[in-house]
């Protein structure tokens, strides 16, 4: 078998989701339950357009409020509701530079989902 092939079966190994069967202790299924409802709060935060697009600009970098706003082409009250519901779940950070806030994403996990949605529906086949 080629390095190419070994490496490619390892990737889908470690990618690969976990088969459910009558097996499964209690703790792994108390540990699963905790991971959805994390998941599912993560993927509610995400689920308005607005915010979708907020971290699709942030993706690319830290931006300001009012960079933000005239990427979207909305008023800063919507900008910056959509920012706190974002900020509450601990996706963006905000950094005050004077009277300037930008923002950028908090960790690793918006870009890899943003990257994921540009891949499923932006990506041009």
């Amino acid at each position: 078998m080629s390095y190419e092939s070994n490496f490619h079966n390892l990737w889908l190994s470690l990618m690969a989701l976990p088969v459910f069967n009558d097996n499964i202790c209690p703790e792994d299924m108390e540990k699963m339950a905790e991971n959805a409802i994390k998941a599912a709060t993560f993927l509610k935060a995400i689920s308005h357009e607005g915010r979708l697009m907020i971290l699709c600009y942030l993706a690319s970098g830290e931006k300001s409020v009012t960079d933000l706003e005239e990427l979207l082409s909305v008023r800063q009250a919507a900008v910056s509701q959509q920012l706190s519901r974002l900020r509450l779940e601990g996706l963006v950070t905000p950094r005050r530079e004077g009277k300037i806030i930008y923002y950028s994403l908090s960790d690793n996990r918006s870009k890899q989902i943003m990257e994921v949605v540009y891949d499923l529906f932006c990506r041009e086949t």
